[in-house]
């Protein structure tokens, strides 16, 4: 394990300087591509005969449990990060649309994704369940916007758009999970009434947030107790890793508690509980725990072309279900937004709708939910759809959504 780790961490810290040397991308986004060119390489030196290399790269990146290392490891860093530094009082004024957007579009999305592409899947000649195509649905509903935030800041995006991507994908991401989870009881048999599912879905969700309220305020009595920036940056730590145990030993959202732990954590903790130096010092930890673990985990989403098969026919049901998945996220943002715009005459930027379609970038979540899936050649379909989507997000939205950012609001 400590070999994998190392090489990793290796492997990031080269791609990492490759980027900023000659690239000079969004390190996410670079990172992932000089991955995934590695991996290509890899494959072409194998293809020809030169040596065993991909043999063995597919033996190591093989030891990797991908969904592990995500959902059961990086994932509640990630989430706390990110919420940590969220403005609460600009995100309770985004309350509707994010959360329309995070439950109602989450679940809607899945639906219309997962008819679609059973719809596409069919023309192109697979044998696939509906049931399969639902849980694709629900796994590629979740947006990552971590590559995109910083290239919308740099762009100048107004403030509110800033704070509904953010929101929206730190609290899809809970949703999304449970919806999966719900959809892959039933796959295996398990029976589950209406009735059942809306109860879980509560149960987790409230539950998770219950939860990180509970959790954050104990923090964050403790954090006022003191003012040692050493023993508090320790104690977040572990409100998150405990915090995350504790949420799945209890069965409800892991990824809610981290939010809303984050979220007290980096408004009341803040402004109530931390002297100026802690705020500095603390600020300082999760920044590059952040950075870090993001640069880690999109050099793995590359790394893991190693692994994948892919034949002309899943790569040509992939490029079908590129403008569906866009399709529908612009549909399930556009509805909302138009009926808040008309009935409760919420204010919205201009072209707000273009901006959140195309900045619901997809990412590690959605693959690591693909992977935990059982082996079977349904499987193999929608692992491979969900692998190169997720590339397209990454690679192609991600590095145009500060154009599109820039010409909307010049227009």
């Amino acid at each position: 394990m400590l070999d994998l780790v190392a090489l990793l961490i290796t492997l990031t810290a080269l791609f990492s300087y490759l980027n900023h040397r000659f690239i000079g991308v969004p390190t996410t986004i670079g990172v992932m591509l000089i991955a995934l060119l590695f991996s290509l390489a890899l494959v072409g030196a194998d293809t020809l005969g030169l040596a065993d290399i991909n043999g063995m790269a597919k033996e190591v990146v093989g030891q990797i449990d991908f969904y592990a290392v995500l959902m059961d490891g990086m994932l509640s860093l990630l989430l706390f990060a990110g919420a940590m530094h969220v403005d609460l009082h600009r995100l309770a004024e985004h309350k509707w649309p994010i959360g329309t957007m995070a439950s109602i579009g989450v679940v809607a999305s899945t639906f219309a994704i997962g008819a679609g592409a059973y719809g596409l899947l069919g023309l192109c000649g697979f044998e696939i369940s509906f049931i399969y195509c639902l849980l694709f649905g629900a796994l590629i509903s979740p947006t990552d916007p971590i590559a995109v935030l910083g290239i919308l800041k740099s762009a100048n995006a107004p403030k509110s758009l800033e704070v509904k991507i953010a929101g929206e994908s730190l609290f899809n991401d809970g949703v999304a999970v449970v919806v999966f989870l719900v959809i892959a009881d039933i796959a295996t048999g398990k029976d589950f009434g209406l009735q059942d599912v809306a109860t879980l879905l509560v149960f987790e969700a409230l539950g998770g947030a219950l939860l990180g309220l509970v959790l954050g305020w104990f923090t964050f009595v403790l954090l006022r107790g003191i003012d040692a920036y050493g023993v508090e940056v320790l104690l977040t730590l572990a409100l998150v890793l405990g915090g995350y145990a504790l949420a799945g030993h209890i069965h409800v959202s892991g990824p809610i508690t981290m939010v809303v732990a984050g979220l007290m954590i980096g408004n009341q903790g803040r402004e109530a509980a931390m002297s100026e130096d802690t705020r500095e010092h603390l600020d300082t930890f999760w920044e590059l725990l952040d950075e870090l673990l993001n640069a880690v985990l999109f050099v793995l989403i590359g790394l893991e072309a190693v692994v994948l098969s892919f034949t002309g026919d899943y790569l040509l049901a992939a490029l079908l279900m590129i403008p569906l998945v866009l399709l529908v996220r612009f549909v399930c943002v556009g509805a909302p937004i138009g009926v808040m715009r008309l009935v409760f005459k919420f204010d919205f930027a201009p072209h707000a709708i273009k901006v959140l379609t195309w900045g619901g970038v997809r990412g590690g979540i959605s693959v690591a939910l693909a992977l935990s899936l059982p082996p079977s050649p349904e499987r193999d379909i929608v692992l491979a759809v969900t692998y190169v989507v997720v590339l397209f997000s990454i690679a192609v939205q991600g590095l145009t959504i500060g154009t599109l950012v820039k010409r909307t609001s010049q227009s």
